[in-house]
């Protein structure tokens, strides 16, 4: 089968590492993927490779992956029309990877559009393209959506977890955007035990101040982190790296933690980042509901969980004494290559375009 993705693809942010991780697995299974549009260096589309084609006629089935926006990269509504006049409509596939094909929900600073308009215009144009939304949730709240994870583990990734000696004890590879509330709970178990700890860092968008576009994006408030108490606790910002690299980022750190913006925790959604972190040389230290690690991550990622309860304590444990924590991390690796492999998650795809 040829599958062609539809995706606004970026250097630094989404799902290009993801992406490229189909296209192996399509390959291994005599199937291929492509991503909808043109290649032109420093033009059109960031220099990553990913393989992009406009031979839409050729495709067998279209997925849209829809994250912060509907739009095309580069394109016009005039692409659009293109593609859903060459490929018939029950062969087409929505990912709503954001959780935004939903009506207006607010939790605690997070929401899923700014207005209820905004939330029906997101909806229709879903609907105008397929009747087949997914999202990366095992509990959606629509009726009509499939539960689709589409994030994935790729064992192709994995970094030996090594005794090397780190350049960070804690380390995070992500932008701000909406996870000021879950950085603040690693924050309050860091404080009480920062003169027991090297270097800290964050890597990303928005810790040292919001990114220079969020302003016309109406998001500077999505990218909020509180700049005093980062240099207070001595904590590094650094700036964003391209996605071929976040694994090798992560492992930089004797752990990483894994957070979720408040309403992807709401909904218990994935996102690359819970599954590449596991992959890195480094010990994840979950941030998330037990009840969506036990989902993910099965019985014995809870040995990974950050408790709310002396969360002091957990952090030391994981830095100070990492190997007690191997066998549960080569543990998870196995259930995720096992479970949520790029090979398990395209079959579940094409099940789902010929359902």
């Amino acid at each position: 089968m040829k599958l062609m993705f539809v995706y606004w693809a970026m250097e630094d942010q989404g799902s290009g590492l993801v992406i490229q991780g189909y296209t192996e697995a399509a390959r291994a299974l005599g199937h291929e993927v492509s991503v909808y549009g043109r290649w032109i260096p420093g033009k059109i589309n960031p220099d990553i490779p990913l393989n992009y084609s406009l031979d839409i006629e050729s495709a067998d089935a279209v997925v849209f992956i829809f994250e912060w926006t509907t739009e095309l990269k580069p394109g016009d509504q005039l692409d659009v029309a293109r593609i859903v006049s060459k490929v018939p409509r029950d062969r087409r596939v929505v990912l709503d990877g954001d959780g935004k094909y939903n009506d207006l929900i607010r939790v605690a600073d997070d929401y899923s559009h700014t207005d209820a308009a905004e939330s029906k215009r997101w909806i229709d144009t879903c609907d105008s393209i397929s009747d087949k939304i997914c999202q990366p949730t095992l509990h959606p709240i629509r009726s009509n959506v499939i539960p689709f994870l589409f994030y994935a583990y790729n064992p192709s990734w994995e970094r030996p977890l090594s005794t090397d000696v780190k350049g960070f004890d804690m380390i995070y590879v992500g932008h701000s955007k909406f996870r000021w509330c879950s950085m603040m709970r690693v924050l309050q178990g860091v404080e009480p035990i920062r003169p027991r700890l090297r270097r800290i860092g964050v890597v990303g968008y928005g810790w040292d101040a919001p990114p220079h576009w969020a302003g016309s994006m109406q998001l500077e408030r999505a990218y909020f982190a509180d700049t005093g108490k980062l240099k207070s606790l001595g904590i590094e910002p650094l700036p964003p790296v391209r996605f071929q690299y976040v694994i090798d980022w992560m492992s930089k750190g004797v752990c990483n933690p894994v957070l979720l913006r408040s309403l992807f925790s709401h909904l218990r959604i994935v996102t690359p980042r819970l599954f590449e972190t596991v992959a890195a040389d480094t010990i994840p230290l979950l941030v998330l509901d037990p009840l969506h690690v036990r989902d993910i991550y099965g019985e014995q990622g809870l040995e990974l969980l950050l408790p709310e309860e002396a969360p002091q304590e957990k952090i030391l444990d994981i830095i100070h004494h990492p190997a007690r924590y191997r066998d549960v991390v080569m543990g998870v690796r196995r259930h995720f290559a096992r479970t949520h492999s790029h090979a398990a998650r395209l079959r579940r795809l094409i099940e789902i375009i010929e359902s």
